[in-house]
């Protein structure tokens, strides 16, 4: 079964630097939580508002050891007003036998008020 792993976060500017490393903090929050392999991992999309134009944040991906051959893709949020601002999303899809309740889904400063339900 393939199965969406969701998360987000935020940064406090547009700085290369800032994107890459909360990127990689999430990242490594929904591997840990999941207990992800990346050979389990089918790709991973990356969505990013459009006030983050620094850096592509998948770079953070390879700087994981054995990652480097997930498949990955970053792209824009919709410009939606009043959206969360400098934000970071990640679905991960995974091939697992885990049921959708044992998802665990992680939400990163400013990013947790996106989903309060899943606190």
């Amino acid at each position: 079964m393939i199965r969406g792993v969701r998360g987000a976060t935020t940064v406090t500017d547009n700085s290369e630097g800032k994107i890459v490393e909360a990127t990689r903090t999430l990242l490594e929050e929904m591997i840990k939580l999941n207990e992800i392999n990346p050979n389990d991992v089918a790709s991973i999309f990356i969505s990013v508002t459009e006030d983050l134009t620094a850096a592509f944040p998948a770079k953070a991906l390879r700087s994981l050891e054995g990652w480097i051959y997930v498949p990955v893709m970053c792209m824009k949020e919709i410009p939606v007003p009043s959206a969360l601002e400098k934000c970071i999303r990640i679905m991960l899809h995974l091939n697992t036998s885990k049921e959708q309740q044992e998802i665990q889904h992680v939400y990163l400063e400013g990013a947790s008020s996106l989903r309060p339900d899943l606190k």
